[in-house]
């Protein structure tokens, strides 16, 4: 069976991620290391994990089976889902594949350094989530979810 399955604490995407559950019927269990309130849905379930360094990423690799597409901007917990064959797709709509997870990885690295580098100084953060980003993350959902019931 086919799940969505969401690193939830930061998701910008969980009302857009509830849309389409409804109109595919696919479940949604949103995985976080705190209470978040969601909508009272069957399709809908939470599970709450210790907030020690990585549980929610290890429950959701845990977890998932090539049916599912996890939901995370987390490109290291993206690396350890394609291992398990699922899909993995972030907020804005990029799906993470065995062709880009390797360079995904590397930039990671990369900005990790600069960052490290920048010590003291300001450095521009990432852009404001928009309606296009929520607009191309639908788009990709959807094309996934159809991928995965084949």
């Amino acid at each position: 069976m086919r799940r969505i399955l969401v690193d939830a604490d930061a998701c910008p995407v969980k009302p857009e991620i509830y849309k389409v559950a409804y109109r595919t019927n696919v479940p949604v269990v949103l995985v976080s290391n705190s209470y978040l309130r969601l909508p009272a849905h069957p399709l809908l379930s939470q599970l709450v994990v210790s907030d020690g360094f990585d549980a929610a990423d290890d429950k959701l690799v845990e977890m998932c089976t090539p049916r599912d597409v996890v939901i995370t901007s987390d490109i290291l917990l993206a690396e350890r889902v394609l291992g398990k064959e699922a899909a993995a797709l972030d907020p804005k709509g990029s799906e993470f594949t065995s062709a880009s997870i390797g360079s995904a990885v590397a930039t990671r690295a990369i900005m990790a350094d600069v960052r490290a580098g920048l010590e003291g100084m300001t450095a521009g953060g990432s852009k404001p989530f928009s309606d296009r980003d929520r607009s191309a993350f639908l788009n990709a959902l959807d094309r996934v979810l159809v991928r995965l019931s084949r």
